[in-house]
């Protein structure tokens, strides 16, 4: 997301995503991530550790480390076959504007 009212804060999400995008080339230089992750790809992962960490809270405080084990294992090289579809930016933005929210979309399943 970004935050053009809040000019230091945006800063610093600028400057957060700048470094998602060196991590993110760094593990696909050296071969541990496959080449198809993108970063949108991490935007995903943070918002499904987000939804982790306010539903497991003080009943499972340590919950999300087994959900960010099975992420990065997952991303890892080789690829074991294609990825679906990336949302479109628009259908994203939206669900991280949610999400930024609290307000989750009560639909479930695939759109096609």
């Amino acid at each position: 997301m970004s935050f053009p009212g809040a000019q230091a804060l945006e800063a610093l999400r600028a400057e957060a995503y700048q470094g998602f995008l060196r991590v993110i080339g760094r593990a696909k230089d050296s071969g541990q991530l496959r080449e198809d992750f993108i970063s949108r790809d991490l935007v995903l992962l943070l918002m499904a550790n987000a939804r982790v960490l306010r539903a497991t809270g003080d009943a499972a405080p340590d919950a999300w480390r087994r959900l960010v084990a099975w992420m990065i294992q997952s991303f890892q090289t080789p690829a074991r076959g294609p990825l679906p579809d990336r949302p479109e930016d628009a259908a994203l933005y939206e669900a991280m504007r949610r999400v930024a929210h609290g307000m989750g979309s009560s639909k479930t399943g695939n759109r096609h």
